[in-house]
């Protein structure tokens, strides 16, 4: 089942979606000076939901400085990265993954990731850490899909090669998960496209 067929993608933009307990999954916060209305709002609807971890993979925007503002005891982490498709830097799962880990570690901490629109790299990186933190390769992926219909989780086989590198996976094991996650993606399909088109609309109207 395509969820893109039930579902308003621009309803879920910036929805706060909870992958598994105390890892959440969104889009990113309004900018402040162009929605400052829109950033107050979606910042406390965080801090109602009790997160305490911020993990921002966006490179093209940092909301460091105007969060520190509002909400000086979330802990703001950011790991920009491109969002051109293709393959994720290991070095970048590294740090996105030690950050949301080492977050987690603390039974009371609550830790959103999330990029522009919380479609693929956002996904990807809470994928990474589940991967890390003990979930299957479908596993993973479903409840991340469960959490988040829009997510197309496009470099979730960067995310496999880099846990595969990182955990010392033979050649033969690490090219079957890879074509785990290739046939997770083909029988779960998502109109990409469609789902940014429908949020740059919601975007459009905001501006």
């Amino acid at each position: 089942m395509n969820p893109t067929n039930e579902f308003n993608p621009g309803s879920w933009w910036r929805r706060l979606c909870e992958v598994t307990d105390r890892l959440f999954v969104c889009g990113d916060l309004p900018r402040l000076h162009v929605d400052p209305e829109g950033f107050h709002r979606v910042l406390a609807e965080w801090v109602d939901a009790g997160i305490t971890h911020i993990v921002d993979v966006r490179g093209e925007a940092n909301d460091t400085v105007d969060v520190a503002q509002v909400a000086p005891h979330i802990k703001y982490v950011w790991l920009g990265t491109h969002d051109e498709g293709g393959d994720q830097d290991f070095s970048w799962f590294d740090d996105g993954v030690a950050a949301v880990t080492g977050a987690l570690a603390d039974p009371d901490a609550r830790v959103v990731v999330h990029c522009h629109m919380g479609v693929n790299r956002a996904p990807s990186m809470a994928y990474a850490a589940l991967l890390r933190l003990g979930h299957g390769i479908e596993e993973g992926l479903d409840a991340i899909r469960d959490a988040r219909p829009i997510a197309r989780i496009l470099y979730a086989d960067s995310a496999v090669r880099w846990f595969a590198d990182r955990a010392g996976w033979d050649e033969a094991f690490r090219g079957d998960a890879e074509a785990r996650v290739w046939s997770w993606h083909r029988d779960n399909q998502v109109d990409l496209g469609w789902i940014i088109s429908r949020i740059r609309d919601v975007e459009l109207e905001a501006a």
